[in-house]
Order: C-alpha cells, then structure tokens, then sequence
C-alpha cells in the first residue's frame, strides 16, 4: 500500500459514521469516569478525614483522662507526655491569656471545633504538610486545648487518585481510539467490497455476489438480503434479454409474411378480389402480431404486482364450471369430452379477471394440444385450508425435461413453429399463479398431462348456509 492510499483511507475512517459514533462513546466514557473519580475521590478524603477525626477525639479523650482532674497542671503533664511518645501529633496546651503551656505548637485563636491548618514544623517523614485537629475550650480549667494530626497520608491519598484517574482517562481514551479504528476498519473493508461489487456489476458482471463471511452477523444479513435481490435483478435482466431474442426470432416470420402479402396485393393482385383476400390475410397477421404484444403487456403488468390491489374474495366453484362451460362446444367440435367435477362454495382471494383467463388458458391449452377425441378433466378438491385445482388430458403430455422450459415466453414443443399459437400461454399461466402465489405443477397423467395449482382457501361460500360440501375428488386419470 502506498503511502497516499494509507493516508486516504484513514481520513476515510474518521469520516466514518462507526468512528464518530466510537468519538462519541469515548466521550461518554471519560464523562462516566469523571463522574465516577469524582465520587470515590470524595468519598475516599471524607473516609481519611472521619478517621483523623475519630482518632484526634480519642488523643484529646486520653488527655483528659490522664490528666486526672488536676487542673491545667495535670494538663500540661498530660500534654508534654503525649508529645513525647506519639510522633506525628501536633499539641497545644494555652492558658486563657493565650500564653502556650505545652505542645509542639505555638499559641493560636482558641476556636472550638474542626481546623485545619499548615503544619509549622515538618513531621517525622521529612515531608510539610498540613495538619487537621480539633480545639476544645475547657472553661473549669481555664484552658484551651489542641490537638492535630499531620495531613501527608490524606495529601498522599489525594495524589494517588489523581494519578489513577489521569492514567485510567488516557488508556479509556486510547482504547476507544484503537478499537473505533479496528472497527472502523472492518466496516471500511465491508464497504470497500459492497463497491467493488457495485462497480463489477455496473461493469456488465451481473454474476457477482456480495462476499459472506459465515460469521452470521448484520453484515452477513445484508449481504444474502442484498445477493438474493442481484440474483433476482439478473434473473430479470436474463429474462428481458431472452424475450428481447424471442420477439424478434418470432415476430420475424409474421412481418415477413405480412410483408410478401402487401407486396403481392401491391404487384401482383390480378384483381380487387385477389387484393381484398390479401388483405384480409394481412389484417390477420397484424392482428396476430396485436395479441402478441397484447400477451406481453398483459404478463409484465401482472409480474409487476399491479393488479393485486383488485384482490377479492371469489367463487371459485362458480368460476370453473362457468369457464369450462363456455370451452365445452370448443372441446366438442374436435370430438374431445370435456368434463368438471367441481364441488360447489369453494373460494379463494384473488383477481377474478385473472383467474378466468388462467384457468381459458389451461383448458384452452389441453383442447389445442390433445388428439381428436381426447379426454379432457377439470377439477378441485379442498383439503385443510388448500384448494387443490387439476386440469388434465390424456394427449401426448409433456417430456419431463421440458416441464419448466414452457413456462418461458414463446417456448414451444413443436419446433417447425408452424401451429397457431404464439408460445405465451402457459407464460401468461405462470405470471397469474405467481401474483397470487400459487404453485403450478405439471405431472405426468399416463398418459397426458396433469397440471396442479394449489390456492390458500378462504371461507367457504356455502358454510354460512350450513350445506355439506362435496369433496369427493380424487385425481383425474383417463384411459388412453
């Protein structure tokens, strides 16, 4: 790494948002520690202090003790012992002219109570300091009496707080430093690769995923949230390439036929006749090229999820026998049986237009794809909170190897392409049953084919009047 890369990316780290949020826990931190220091460095000269107090009552308690009711004699015997055995003590014994009787202090304000003052002689450390005492006028002996201890171990105190705090303050500081740097680090890589990702995307690479660590943690998360929504984006961007090469292989042999029909019409019609046959077939192949473009508008407004605001609750019982109904004279005149064993009150939510056209599209399907005098089937069965609707033929079926392949737009079996149809019909099938989430399965009916669609049902239509529901359905078969 060079040195100006270096020096880029650590200023990249303190315009980080995890390095400022790591600036603004230090602060909290170090606000912590000084409310805390505060409080012990408190609470700790307050402890000291209780115990000089405790310990200068106890000295003045003793002198009095062994002064024995001697008067200011026994007092000042008291005092001059007491100065000679207990080192670091400071004694004042003056009488109530102000003239020092005894002690190792000269003579002061006889004040009562708590004082704190400077030491005038340095104790036996070597060290000055300060003294804390206590004064007690003594009124039936005429006398005022002092009694001090030296302050060192509390100044000693006080400093080793200090200290602590000061050192404990600069490695809370460096600590927070280190680890928003370490962190900030690790999220600059993250997004370093989310960019280098985005820019091999952007550069036509749309097979590039996000790297997981397996660490399981937010960045992971985002990165498979992120890599399923790529994933899709390529998906769409095949799909939109794959239509694009379907339109135009498809559309091709119809505009070229159009094209030979007008020229023929405009070269060589021998009559008005021979014109108006020519472009009534032209007209056919627009209107032909129309639906098409019809089917494709229709199957990108429907993935797009548009329509499911339409969503209500719908018969479907009612639906699939009106459907079926309307294909039967269809099915009739090829000779073919089409016959629906549909158990009445039975419904879903969904898009009613919808569902009509898909369920055409199914029974349309069979009826173009199945022999003269095929057998044709539709019907449901509800079991739990499923509905499990059916379409099936005994017609030649589907090979195994092209059952999700005619779900792609203008995939047809027949390669010669020399049917009607424009391959977008099982398409446009697919795009309703994903709207409303519904699996479709295509099976093998031995022979034919069988195609599954399996709806979430919503409460019955006949449950409110009590009738019984008929449910005895099982799945169509046919002898060949």
């Amino acid at each position: 790494m060079s040195k100006g890369e270096f020096f880029n990316r650590r200023t990249r780290i303190f315009r980080l948002s995890s390095f400022r949020l790591t600036l603004a826990y230090a602060g909290m931190f170090c606000l912590s520690f000084l409310v805390l220091f505060g409080l012990v460095y408190w609470y700790a000269l307050r402890l000291v202090e209780a115990q000089i107090d405790t310990t200068v009552a106890s000295e003045i308690a003793e002198i009095r003790a062994n002064a024995g009711g001697a008067g200011i004699e026994g007092l000042r015997a008291a005092v001059d012992v007491m100065t000679d055995r207990a080192p670091g003590f400071y004694y004042l014994l003056q009488d109530d002219s102000g003239r020092a009787l005894a002690g190792n202090l000269p003579a002061m304000m006889p004040l009562d109570g708590v004082q704190e003052m400077q030491a005038p002689l340095p104790p036996a450390h070597g060290h000055s300091a300060g003294l804390r005492g206590r004064g007690v006028v003594l009124p039936d002996e005429a006398a005022y009496l002092f009694v001090g201890l030296g302050t060192f171990e509390l100044h000693e105190l006080e400093e080793f707080v200090t200290r602590s705090f000061l050192w404990g303050m600069v490695a809370t500081v460096l600590l927070a430093l280190a680890g928003g740097s370490l962190i900030s680090l690790r999220v600059l890589r993250k997004v370093e690769a989310v960019a280098r990702t985005s820019r091999d995307i952007i550069g036509g690479d749309l097979a590039r995923r996000l790297p997981v660590s397996g660490a399981d943690d937010e960045f992971d998360r985002l990165a498979t949230s992120l890599n399923a929504m790529l994933a899709r984006i390529q998906d769409l961007m095949e799909d939109i390439r794959q239509v694009s090469s379907d339109i135009a292989h498809d559309l091709r042999t119809p505009i070229t036929r159009l094209r030979q029909r007008l020229e023929y019409a405009l070269r060589g019609a021998g009559s008005i006749e021979d014109m108006r046959l020519t472009m009534e077939e032209a007209l056919a192949e627009i209107d032909s090229i129309l639906a098409t473009f019809g089917a494709l508008l229709r199957i990108a407004q429907i993935e797009s999820g548009a329509r499911r605001s339409a969503f209500t609750r719908i018969d479907l019982s009612e639906l699939m026998l009106r459907v079926a109904a309307a294909y039967e004279p269809v099915a009739a005149e090829r000779g073919q049986t089409l016959a629906a064993a549909v158990p009445p009150g039975l419904a879903v939510h969904g898009d009613r237009a919808l569902l009509t056209q898909l369920f055409a599209n199914l029974i349309e399907n069979a009826i173009q794809h199945s022999p003269d005098g095929a057998a044709i089937a539709v019907s449901a069965m509800a079991g739990g909170e499923a509905l499990e609707i059916a379409v099936a033929d005994n017609g030649p079926g589907i090979p195994e190897p092209f059952r999700e392949k005619v779900f792609q737009r203008f995939f047809r079996l027949e390669e010669s392409r020399t049917s009607d149809g424009n391959g977008l019909g099982l398409s446009l099938v697919a795009a309703i049953a994903a709207l409303h989430e519904v699996p479709v399965l295509l099976e093998d009916n031995q022979p034919g084919l069988v195609v599954r669609l399996r709806f979430a049902a919503s409460p019955r239509a006949d449950e409110a009047s009590g009738e019984a529901p008929s449910l005895a359905l099982g799945r169509p078969r046919f002898a060949p």
